[in-house]
């Protein structure tokens, strides 16, 4: 089991950049509670395309073009 092996496709990612960032904004909109830390983290997954939790459970988002190379 490797962490840091890629493992989130890209719909996956560009969900959770768009739901980090909402959650993100919502701290400096007034909802000053830690959901944005969680926002934070969906932001860096999605970022670096790998979540530790999916190598944990072997879940893979990643299309099969993905896995290839040709998406």
């Amino acid at each position: 089991m490797n962490l840091l092996k890629s493992n989130v496709g890209n719909i996956d990612r560009l969900i959770r950049i768009i739901v980090g960032l909402l959650l993100v904004g919502n701290v400096f909109m007034g909802l000053q509670n830690p959901i944005g830390w969680i926002g934070l983290v969906l932001i860096v997954t999605g970022l670096f395309g790998t979540c530790p939790a999916y190598s944990i459970f072997n879940i893979n988002t990643k299309s099969i073009k993905e896995k290839v190379g040709l998406g």
